[in-house]
């Protein structure tokens, strides 16, 4: 088949689901063809060595791909990511007609960012069919976004599963979030996401990991990634500063809530709960060896209940056992693989009462944890599977439209 890729984000950015699957289809023998901006993620600022200009096109064996110029400031502000936003759409709608010509069918990575550009080329491209892998299903009322802008993201977003040939959500709850956005339910289909396997899988801890998570003999849950507002850890911070004396808890990486939550451990004086700058993805498998497990917090919102985080799919890859404070598929998902421990989200006490029974499991059943994870991974969620069943959508929607 002749593929078309939209994108938002693509490699060398942190993308490795729409970079992956492109790389993957290529081999399968497609024709692939990718739209996308220039990196700028997660700063904001176009990446050191890049310059963003009209004609720039990167091409490998059956693989091309196309870059276009978008608005970015850095700043992080709701009104410079809207105009980030409307400016890609623009020039991927200016670009598609002739770099997307010919295409069997369109596969839209499908983020709040594309929401614009997904709805343009769609309709500009009207008679290929087209197949969205939707990541995120942002409501009118997402906290930290203006109201405004987030009525506008849903209804793009309402259009485009209106229109698709088929719809891929990445956790079964999702898939009503997504019809009652305006799928038709015969055509959205689960495909989990996949995680970056070059680099996540199962590893030994070196010398310098151990030290940088390990104080004593005492259990180690870690969390690693984004402090923010969607994570919600000070839950986290009070159930470990309840248990000062039996496990520590280890924050890796950043975010907009860094400082309240770096505030609310200084206030409970929990000296078992420890900050770690963020580290390169090449980092963590090592990091995660070192810890004993973890941690995946999501706060209780009825948009997170239908989604997975990546860093399960990461954690279960390294063989890592986890301790998940959320409700909906990702706490079903730990708990169908036998491959952790769970409790509702946003509840210190019930996270507590999980971090000492994690602490006091022997590490011989943490072990089959993490073992009964991998193979769940491998099973359910990795690449080929994923890209199998990513492959299948795009040959069901060419059929049908050519049937139609």
């Amino acid at each position: 088949m002749r593929i078309g890729i939209l994108s938002y984000h693509f490699p060398p950015e942190p993308a490795f689901i729409p970079g992956s699957l492109a790389e993957e289809l290529a081999a399968r023998g497609h024709e692939v063809r990718v739209l996308t901006g220039f990196p700028d993620y997660p700063d904001g600022r176009v990446y050191p060595g890049w310059r963003q200009r009209w004609r720039h096109e990167t091409r490998a064996e059956r693989l091309t791909v196309r870059r276009v110029p978008r608005y970015v400031t850095g700043d992080g502000s709701s009104g410079a990511r809207m105009a980030g936003y409307y400016s890609f759409a623009g020039s991927a709608t200016l670009v598609a007609r002739r770099f997307l010509a010919g295409i069997d069918a369109l596969y839209v990575f499908q983020m709040p960012a594309v929401s614009f550009a997904a709805a343009g080329v769609m309709r500009l491209l009207n008679r290929v069919p087209t197949v969205l892998h939707v990541q995120d299903v942002w409501p009118e009322d997402t906290p930290g976004a203006d109201g405004r802008w987030g009525a506008r993201i849903a209804a793009a977003m309402g259009r485009t599963f209106h229109t698709a040939d088929r719809v891929a959500v990445v956790a079964p709850s999702m898939r009503d979030l997504v019809v009652a956005a305006g799928a038709d339910p015969a055509r959205v289909s689960v495909v989990l996401n996949w995680t970056d396997e070059r680099i996540f899988r199962p590893a030994q801890p070196s010398a310098a990991a151990r030290e940088l998570v390990r104080r004593d003999g005492r259990c180690v849950v870690m969390h690693a990634g984004t402090i923010g507002a969607r994570q919600g850890l000070e839950t986290a911070v009070r159930a470990a500063a309840a248990l000062d004396r039996t496990m520590d808890l280890v924050l890796v990486g950043s975010g907009a809530d860094e400082r309240r939550v770096r505030g609310l451990a200084a206030e409970l004086r929990a000296e078992n709960v420890r900050f770690v700058e963020r580290r390169s993805p090449l980092d963590m498998p090592e990091l995660y060896a070192a810890a004993d497990y973890q941690l995946v917090m999501l706060r209780d919102l009825p948009e997170l209940r239908g989604t997975v985080p990546g860093k399960v799919q990461a954690a279960l890859s390294c063989a890592a056992p986890v301790v998940a404070s959320a409700a909906g598929d990702t706490a079903d998902l730990v708990e169908r693989a036998r491959a952790g421990l769970s409790c509702p989200p946003e509840d210190w006490a019930s996270l507590a009462d999980r971090f000492w029974l994690a602490a006091t499991i022997p590490a011989s059943a943490r072990v089959d944890m993490g073992r009964r994870g991998r193979e769940a991974y491998l099973r359910e969620m990795s690449l080929p599977a994923g890209v199998d069943r990513i492959e299948r959508l795009l040959q069901e929607a060419a059929a049908g439209r050519r049937a139609a």
